[in-house]
């Protein structure tokens, strides 16, 4: 199983749907972290045979959608957020605890378009960056996990 990873998109989706386009017959689902969650209306209406999860982030002012889910993908407990609200600009440690707090397997956040893969007692931790306004120094990107005999297996891959 493949999942794609995509966060802080803010309305630029040009490379996002240069990325899906690519890989579209290789991934089973998409996880948005957060700003803007109109992106993921868009993308769930050019790509219907795709299966998508969200959250809303800081940009995204009197939106429905929760900020912060939690569900079980291809046997693996995910909790996905945007990271505004654990304080992800200073320390991911608040976020790791969440994580720990409600049994996941992986920790997906966004927020700072700076991408970072971790691992925290057992629990992947990701933000895959930004694919609209990298920071940091960093390159735009975007994150893959692969789920193969039971095993995560977290990537960040540079735009190109």
């Amino acid at each position: 199983m493949k999942i794609l990873v995509i966060s802080d998109t803010h309305s630029n989706l040009s490379k996002v749907y240069r990325v899906i386009n690519s890989i579209a017959d290789k991934i089973d689902a998409v996880i948005h972290c957060g700003d803007v969650v109109e992106d993921v209306d868009s993308l769930k209406i050019r790509y219907p045979e795709l299966k998508f999860y969200n959250v809303r982030g800081n940009c995204d002012y009197g939106s429905a959608v929760p900020n912060e889910d939690i569900f079980v993908l291809f046997g693996k407990k995910f909790f996905v957020t945007h990271g505004d609200l654990y304080g992800v600009n200073w320390s991911i440690d608040r976020l790791c605890y969440k994580g720990a707090e409600v049994g996941a397997d992986v920790c997906l956040y966004g927020h700072t378009h700076i991408p970072l893969v971790d691992n925290y007692n057992g629990i992947i931790i990701m933000n895959p960056g930004s694919l609209s306004s990298p920071r940091g120094g960093s390159n735009y990107s975007y994150g893959i996990i692969k789920i193969e005999d039971d095993i995560v297996i977290p990537s960040i891959v540079e735009y190109k």
